[in-house]
């Protein structure tokens, strides 16, 4: 029988903590790709503790070669959909190496988002793309993705936080 997928290529794996240089050097590198290397803050330690700590705020994919050398990542975690009343995936990073391109670490990536998804009964699996993305673009949609044009992300971050938080009036009992 023929093999259909990249899933014997490009195998895929959970992160463990012993994954950290790697997934922070990918994070780097995807800086560098989409020209804000200077915007990132993160440092290894910072991804023990909200990947591997004790309460973890997100999750990661490895995919390996065949001799178990990391040529990419998914990071991820789990939103909520009101309308559809399911938990969903929300794909904060995903990247693979230049070298290991075409080789199906992408697809393997995503096809394993989507069958966690599955395992969850999830109901949507998104992310975001800069526009100028163009050869990603192409291939999400390639595998189904639809653009969601009439959205607009909208983001608080840096000091404002703290601004908004001190105009809260605290949480209800």
């Amino acid at each position: 029988m023929a093999e259909t997928s990249g899933a014997k290529k490009s195998p895929i794996r959970r992160a463990t903590i012993k994954d950290v240089p790697f997934i922070l050097g990918f994070i780097k590198e995807l800086a560098e790709y989409e020209h804000e290397p200077d915007k990132v803050l993160c440092t290894e330690e910072m991804l023990e503790k909200t990947i591997f700590g004790s309460t973890p705020y997100a999750k990661v994919l490895i995919a390996q070669t065949e001799e178990g050398i990391p040529a990419g990542f998914a990071l991820y975690f789990y939103n909520y959909s009101t309308w559809n009343g399911k938990p969903g995936i929300y794909l904060e990073d995903i990247y693979v190496q230049p070298k290991y391109r075409r080789n199906w670490y992408g697809s393997a990536l995503l096809f394993a988002l989507a069958q966690e998804l599955v395992e969850i009964d999830g109901g949507r699996l998104e992310w975001s793309v800069l526009k100028w993305n163009t050869p990603s673009i192409a291939f999400y949609k390639n595998l189904g993705a639809m653009p969601m044009d009439e959205w607009q992300t909208m983001r608080v971050d840096g000091t404002q936080i703290a601004e908004l938080a001190k105009l809260s009036p605290g949480f209800l009992e």
